[in-house]
């Protein structure tokens, strides 16, 4: 869901909402209780829900195993060494 910030066009009081998109803006300050709260336009930010995200998740193909596979993740190996 998303995070929107607000200000209070009275007291100034700043505060985060976590809404839905479709949700009506706030107006009502909670701490003036004056109806002046304007939406603030900042960086978008939401929050995850749910048990975490994986490695696995949207890959497909070969691409599922890439911490298994060492050649994969750009791991160089060392050149054998002469005998000179």
């Amino acid at each position: 869901m998303p995070i929107y910030e607000y200000e209070c066009q009275a007291c100034g009081h700043i505060l985060e909402a976590i809404q839905k998109m479709s949700d009506d803006p706030r107006v009502d300050c909670p701490k003036c209780h004056k109806p002046e709260l304007k939406k603030l336009v900042s960086a978008a930010a939401f929050r995850l829900k749910g048990k975490g995200w994986y490695e696995t998740d949207f890959k497909t193909g070969k691409k599922k195993n890439i911490a298994g596979d060492k050649s994969a993740s750009g791991e160089k190996t060392k050149p054998a060494a002469s005998g000179d």
